[in-house]
């Protein structure tokens, strides 16, 4: 793969990188400083200027080396996690499922805009239609499996946090005592799974399965709502 071409690959992931896991986060901390928890607001985490999320490993090497080494075809990164005390929320299990919920819900605010600025790109010049275009699908399939991803309901995850506040206490809390290992679980499911499987000839990406099969019913979903389908 030639320098031009990981040039040209790196900068149309890199605005759609940044936009979705900054914004995600920031969402986060503007939730729960709006519900009564002022740790993100006080630590300047409560803004969409990207500066203020950037983790150096997570937002630039990961994404970067990910990107060289697939030849374009596999980024993931994520930003500094927004600090949020639960116990600080007005009502604790309403408030956490809307705080976690905050972030998925703003990457499916990004890939519906994504979607819809797809209809401008017949206005622009040859010289940056191309990469505009490929900004803009980058944005909306990257928000929407940042969205289903982080929907698993695995603490601490936002999804496993939805299910903590939503589930009855019997289940709910078995499932919060979870969390101290939840990173572990889900990081067993993407990589060591599937290796076992592929050692068995079993496909057992399971992750990957849900991920996917989700992220392309709501692809689908926002193409019709934006008429890009």
């Amino acid at each position: 793969m030639s320098v031009e071409s990981v040039i040209f690959q790196f900068s149309v992931w890199a605005l759609p990188v940044l936009v979705a896991i900054t914004m995600h986060e920031a969402a986060h901390g503007w939730a729960a400083w709006r519900l009564g928890d002022d740790t993100a607001y006080m630590l300047g985490r409560v803004s969409f200027n990207p500066i203020r999320h950037i983790d150096p490993f997570g937002t630039i090497l990961l994404p970067g080396l990910l990107l060289a080494l697939s030849g374009g075809s596999v980024v993931f990164g994520y930003a500094k996690p927004v600090p949020v005390n639960f116990r600080r929320l007005g009502n604790f299990r309403r408030d956490m499922v809307l705080v976690a919920a905050a972030g998925p819900g703003m990457n499916l605010a990004l890939a519906l805009i994504a979607a819809s600025l797809m209809h401008a790109i017949p206005w622009l010049g040859p010289p940056v239609r191309e990469w505009a275009r490929l900004n803009l699908l980058n944005g909306l399939w990257l928000n929407v499996i940042l969205a289903v991803f982080n929907m698993i309901p695995i603490p601490p995850l936002d999804g496993g946090r939805v299910a903590v506040g939503l589930l009855p206490r019997s289940l709910a809390n078995p499932l919060a005592r979870i969390e101290p290992m939840g990173f572990a679980i889900v990081l067993f499911a993407i990589f060591i799974l599937p290796w076992i499987g592929g050692t068995l000839g079993v496909d057992l990406n399971v992750v990957w399965w849900f991920v996917s099969a989700v992220s392309r019913f709501l692809d689908d979903l926002i193409g019709s709502i934006t008429g890009i389908a």
